[in-house]
């Protein structure tokens, strides 16, 4: 582990620099962006020289990941602030509220009244992102566009801390439009701040206001890809569909 250090320190601080020079041209510094490190399926082993190295806050996708890993690194490292990042399905989201800081994917008022649910259970309240379908794409997860100000209010109503807004552009199209639109939307709700922004793209993000960017590749390299099992039925199309 010790060899991996110097490299994700270097990693981590060309990332800073390249943060920096977008941020200053709306005059911020990278002081002012949270930046995320994306490490779904990335084992401790990989994630343990990146907190050697500096970073503090790190993202994951999935629950169930999350809680085979995440309780240990954190008994180890006090100081770690974990952000769920990925689609979250109802009947998580008790696990989500004991081991997430942050949620960025409430998109939906199902998932809302589960969150305010655990919360309550938990005596905490979790701050959260609503993630926008900004490209209204049938096969990802995100709130319709339209139906944002709804969620956004009955959010409010059940005391659930609302950060901002987040969204993943259509994959091989000019985010940059994507993310001026949610922007907008988020200025629009009294919201300050924007989850947007990834490896490719985080520069364009951060020009247009993202405050939080959630970083992967750029930290970690490129992830060897998941081997996924063909369905041979019809149920096994249901086990694997995303979650509504």
């Amino acid at each position: 582990m010790t060899t991996d250090i110097p490299e994700a320190a270097a990693r981590l601080a060309t990332l800073r620099d390249q943060i920096d020079r977008a941020a200053r041209l709306t005059q911020r510094s990278a002081d002012d962006i949270n930046l995320i490190a994306v490490s779904k399926t990335q084992p401790a082993e990989a994630i343990l020289p990146l907190i050697h190295a500096g970073q503090r806050v790190f993202g994951e996708n999935r629950v169930q990941e999350s809680q085979d890993k995440w309780p240990a690194l954190r008994e180890q490292f006090s100081d770690l602030t974990l952000h769920l990042v990925g689609q979250l399905q109802s009947n998580k989201a008790a696990d989500a509220v004991a081991l997430f800081d942050v949620i960025h994917s409430l998109d939906r008022l199902s998932l809302l009244t589960a969150l305010a649910k655990a919360m309550d259970a938990a005596g905490k309240r979790l701050p959260c992102f609503i993630q926008v379908n900004i490209g209204a794409e049938e096969q990802k997860g995100g709130c319709p566009i339209a139906d944002v100000p709804a969620l956004i209010a009955a959010a409010r109503d059940a005391d659930i801390p609302l950060l901002g807004l987040m969204c993943v552009p259509p994959a091989d199209m000019e985010p940059a439009p994507y993310f001026a639109l949610l922007a907008k939307m988020a200025r629009e709700e009294g919201l300050p701040r924007l989850s947007m922004g990834m490896s490719g793209d985080f520069e364009t993000a951060l020009m247009l206001g993202a405050t939080d960017i959630r970083v992967g590749t750029a930290l970690f390299g490129e992830r060897a890809p998941v081997s996924r099992p063909v369905p041979r039925s019809g149920l096994g199309m249901i086990k694997n569909a995303p979650a509504r």
